[in-house]
């Protein structure tokens, strides 16, 4: 299984690449549901939905599209996993909500935050086993083997990422792989557009993973232009999807 999609829905640089003309923007997922299956929910990292809107979320995504849920900030970059009970009372809440939409829990590490291998172990042990976790490290000092393998023990996804000054490391420690592409700009994140041949390379990457028997979800981060739809359409092309 293959989804791709991108980081969010809800960007006003979006029109005429996604959004016909004066489209409301309370019918922007509306919309997006039209063109993809799955979508990374970016705001809930600067600020977590209530659960009736979670709910809402299950009565209208369509049969068989996903959400990806980001986790807030307060968490990830405020308590650096420390203390996550309080949080993971609320991802419960969400997952229980979000029923048959749900996809992944996506854990973006502060990028100062380096390698502490007990701090996110047991911040995975408090995880309930039903929820399925990505983790995208920030911090080099995470690409260790110890870290894959605290990931793989505990059946989190780790988060593959191509993003300037990003380690993009190809390694897969779950059935499912998680990729987030924060764009092909060398200097900034979140800018530039994919070529056809970066593209075709991670569409090579992506069927060897595929080849392995592992799912693989993909999302786009560098939504400025619209680029990030532009990409995933393509990508979603030369898979022949």
């Amino acid at each position: 299984m293959i989804r791709i999609g991108t980081s969010g829905w809800s960007y006003n640089h979006w029109q005429d690449v996604l959004y016909p003309p004066k489209l409301p923007t309370a019918r922007r997922l509306e919309r997006y549901v039209e063109v993809f299956n799955t979508v990374e929910l970016n705001a809930s990292f600067y600020r977590w939905p209530k659960d009736s809107t979670f709910e809402g979320w299950q009565r209208r995504l369509p049969e068989g599209f996903t959400m990806t849920v980001k986790a807030h900030r307060g968490l990830t970059h405020y308590r650096r996993l420390n203390n996550p009970e309080p949080w993971v009372e609320r991802f419960e809440r969400c997952w229980t909500a979000l029923g048959d939409k749900r996809e992944v829990l996506l854990v973006q590490l502060h990028p100062e935050l380096q390698c502490d291998l007990p701090r996110l172990d047991h911040f995975l042990t408090v995880m309930p086993d039903w929820i399925p976790v990505a983790v995208e490290f920030r911090h080099r000092s995470w690409d260790t083997p110890a870290a894959y393998d605290l990931l793989e023990r505990h059946g989190a996804s780790y988060v593959v990422t191509s993003g300037a000054h990003l380690p993009c490391v190809l390694r897969a420690t779950n059935n499912l792989v998680y990729l987030r592409m924060h764009g092909p700009d060398p200097d900034a994140l979140y800018a530039g557009s994919y070529s056809d041949d970066d593209l075709r390379w991670w569409r090579d990457r992506i069927t060897e993973w595929v080849d392995q028997g592992r799912d693989v979800l993909v999302y786009f981060n560098n939504d400025g232009y619209g680029y990030a739809v532009l990409n995933a359409l393509r990508l979603r092309e030369l898979l022949g999807i």
